[in-house]
């Protein structure tokens, strides 16, 4: 059990809780502070759980609680294997089962971090069978369940690129290595410019070779205009070969063909085209507005950057410092003392140590200081010897701060900016790639309604029509640089043309007497057409007015279900904060000074003394500084001066007995010499 605490102590002072506990302060928290910490570790693996837990009620935090817990797949230990019992000791914040859950979490966060993140996207709402009948939540739910396997799709890929991609170290060596041939490439470039400028009219034979080049260049792309001409020619033959054989086909049908069958036809594209237009259409581009509506709200959001974050956090841990001192403060108050003499001993040997140490720093960098300011000095006079510019001070140096912050602020924006069209060009692609599918999809449902409606290859001969004249209006943009084979190949296929038009004089003949039927079957159509419109615009006026009428009863029945669910919600708030006020009156009323105490107003009233009083002592200290602000500095002025005035001294009595003992030594020489 020991090391288990000792353990989660550990994780605890580290980041990102950094919470400074030790094992008696650890062991000592109450049964709110444990339930805090939890939801903190909670929060921690899922921001949605990183509340106040004074902020809700005690049976959401733990509904909250056990949720996320069952998403984590926790099993309690064997000392609280029974649910009930687990869910009690949650709800009070009992050790025995705070502690385990805490080592648990603790011992595989990033695990965790993972779990909670895949179950915002693969945790399945149950949508109630009855609901399922409507066209549209059916709709909804199947496109629901295609993202959700999309996304398990896309997860696995991510991780496979992530444990089989590129190492750091490995791109980094590439670079270098390009970064080598780079050099290797300029030093040849420079060695070759050396050598060629030694020979006799360079720049005219550079010259001469760079139109050799473009010439051969000019050439390559000619042949290969001749090569793509050729293909052509003979995609065009291809085409016109299967267009005969259309036309050979489609006039077989027509002689076999009677009105009943064009009817039928007619009618199944009437329906098919009726289909499109009122239903199949509306929804996709309903679908089109969503999405677009949620990517503009995703778009309208502003991006934050890494030091605005770094400021949250920052703020949030100095909030969490304030609240722990409050908190500990507040133990101490109203907790009796005579039991906690051991602890409030060992805190005030940590704060000696502490402040000691503190002490230490603060010596180390006033030493720090005065030999950076030496330094300063050096650099400053060796700077006037050199008769170099003066180095900036005062309003000079804070407006050259000030350009440089404000350069790196427009240096920010940019790259923001550029991340921003970075992550907006991907989006783009990925959206490139999608239509790219859809519009397969497309195609493949147009070739089987083609199939089914019996003209397969109509889209296929438009889209080969379209190349044709594509193709065309190419080669009369290229007539005036290939004029004389133009003018054969026009050649060539007048004289196809002439041949083709006398062979089919003979289909056009019969293809006249066919107009005249089929102009006499287009006029019967056309009176079946006009008894048909008017028959289906009466049953279309009343199919209308019977949807308004189904419409409006729904929306109807809608409005009524929600004020209904409001006022459900609005009863049951009302509810809970008449409990609240009457367990708040019954706690300010009570005579007991221990209920009273619970009372939110005495506990506030508490807070807002302790803070006065706080306040006041601040206040009281600060003019204290402030008075002794003046007298200390002289102090440190002085003891300063009289440093320097003793290490003279140092100096001078170090010389003056280097002095005599040299002196000294003098005087034996020459007493040595007189007694010789």
């Amino acid at each position: 059990m020991s090391d288990q605490i000792q353990f989660i102590v550990e994780k605890l002072n580290q980041e990102p809780f950094r919470k400074n506990y030790n094992l008696i302060t650890f062991d000592s928290l109450g049964s709110m502070q444990l339930l805090q910490l939890l939801s903190d570790v909670l929060g921690e693996i899922d921001p949605k759980h990183a509340v106040d837990i004074r902020e809700e009620l005690p049976e959401k935090t733990a509904k909250r609680m056990l949720s996320l817990l069952g998403i984590l797949k926790y099993k309690p230990p064997g000392s609280v294997s029974d649910l009930s019992a687990f869910r009690q000791g949650l709800v009070t914040g009992s050790k025995p089962v705070i502690h385990p859950l805490l080592h648990w979490l603790l011992q595989r966060t990033n695990e965790l971090k993972k779990r909670a993140y895949l179950a915002r996207f693969l945790v399945k709402l149950e949508v109630p069978a009855e609901f399922l009948h409507d066209d549209t939540v059916a709709d909804i739910n199947k496109q629901y369940e295609e993202l959700m396997e999309a996304f398990k799709n896309l997860h696995k890929e991510c991780e496979q690129l992530k444990t089989s991609g590129l190492s750091t170290a490995e791109i980094r060596r590439d670079i270098d290595a390009m970064e080598e041939e780079k050099d290797q490439l300029i030093k040849r470039v420079e060695r070759l410019k050396k050598r060629v400028e030694t020979v006799q009219n360079h720049p005219r034979i550079l010259e001469i070779a760079r139109q050799l080049r473009v010439e051969k260049e000019r050439e390559e792309s000619l042949a290969q205009q001749k090569q793509e001409q050729k293909n052509q020619l003979f995609h065009a033959e291809q085409r016109l070969q299967r267009a005969q054989l259309q036309l050979k086909e489609m006039l077989h049908a027509v002689a076999d063909s009677k009105p009943e069958s064009l009817m039928k036809k007619l009618e199944e594209e009437i329906n098919f085209n009726t289909y499109l237009v009122t239903e199949k259409i509306p929804r996709e581009l309903e679908s089109k507005k969503n999405s677009t509506y949620i990517l503009q709200k995703v778009a309208a959001e502003p991006a934050m950057s890494q030091s605005d974050l770094n400021v949250l956090e920052s703020k949030i841990n100095e909030v969490n410092a304030q609240m722990n001192q409050l908190i500990e403060k507040r133990m101490m108050k109203y907790e009796p003392a005579d039991s906690k003499f051991s602890m409030y001993r060992q805190q005030a040997s940590i704060m000696s140590r502490k402040k000691e140490a503190k002490a230490e720093q603060l010596q180390a960098a006033k030493e720090e200081l005065s030999s950076v300011e030496k330094q300063m000095q050096q650099k400053t006079s060796q700077a006037h010897e050199l008769e170099g510019s003066e180095v900036l001070k005062g309003d000079e140096l804070k407006h050259y701060v000030n350009k440089l912050r404000s350069k790196s602020t427009f240096y920010k924006k940019k790259r923001l900016e550029v991340a921003e069209i970075t992550a907006e060009y991907g989006i783009l692609q990925r959206t490139e790639e999608l239509l790219k599918q859809r519009h397969e999809a497309i195609q493949q449902q147009l070739q089987a309604i083609e199939d089914k409606k019996g003209i397969s290859g109509y889209s296929y001969t438009q889209e080969e029509l379209e190349r044709v004249s594509a193709v065309k209006s190419e080669m009369d943009e290229m007539k005036g640089r290939t004029l004389d084979n133009m003018s054969e190949m026009v050649k060539k296929l007048n004289s196809m043309v002439a041949e083709k038009k006398a062979s089919l004089a003979p289909v056009i003949r019969e293809l006249r007497q066919l107009r005249q039927k089929c102009q006499e079957l287009t006029q019967e159509c056309d009176e079946k057409k006009i008894q048909y419109n008017s028959c289906a615009a009466g049953l279309e006026s009343n199919r209308s007015a019977l949807e308004q009428e189904v419409k409006g009863l729904l929306e109807e029945c809608v409005q009524e279900e929600s004020n209904y669910h409001y006022i459900n919600c609005m009863k049951r708030n009302l509810e809970i904060q008449l409990q609240r006020a009457k367990e708040e009156m019954k706690a300010y009323v009570s005579s007991d000074p221990q209920e009273r105490r619970k009372a939110i107003r005495e506990q506030y009233t508490r807070m807002i003394l302790e803070q006065e009083n706080l306040g006041k002592k601040l206040r009281e200290k600060q003019k204290v500084v402030r008075e002794n602000h003046g007298p200390n500095m002289k102090q440190i002025k002085m003891w300063q001066d009289f440093e320097q005035l003793m290490q003279c001294k140092r100096e001078c009595f170090l010389k003056q007995q280097n002095q005599t003992a040299i002196g000294q030594v003098i005087q034996e020489g020459g007493k040595d010499r007189l007694v010789l």
